[in-house]
């Protein structure tokens, strides 16, 4: 399998965290264009692009996890100090599958090139 994937787990409750808003762009140097945007499902996942799309080059990866702090119920900061999480990474071949998992709390995130 090959393509975009990403899975956020919320560290703060210990569980996926569902319903995120995350969308994805490409970069060109300077110029930023979204490709799409979409909610994680119930299990933190989402497809974000589909193999036969996916191309070499440098990506962009926005959470709007502040939305999913606040909805949560846990004490977070008005505003939240982490409203959008952007990501930017580069996709070095198409012959493999990227995943890019989102480890996060209201006050921090982890990130890494996943499987």
């Amino acid at each position: 399998m090959t393509g975009l994937t990403t899975h956020i787990l919320d560290q703060a409750a210990g569980k996926p965290a569902a319903g995120v808003r995350v969308s994805v762009s490409r970069r060109d140097g300077d110029v930023v264009t979204r490709l799409a945007e979409f909610r994680t499902d119930s299990d933190g996942r989402a497809r974000l692009i589909a193999p036969e799309d996916f191309q070499v080059g440098a990506y962009r990866l926005e959470f709007a996890i502040g939305d999913h702090f606040k909805a949560s119920g846990l004490p977070v900061a008005d505003p939240p100090f982490l409203d959008v999480v952007v990501i930017d990474f580069a996709a070095s071949s198409v012959d493999r599958h990227w995943h890019v998992p989102l480890l996060v709390s209201p006050y921090g995130y982890s990130t890494y090139r996943g499987s």
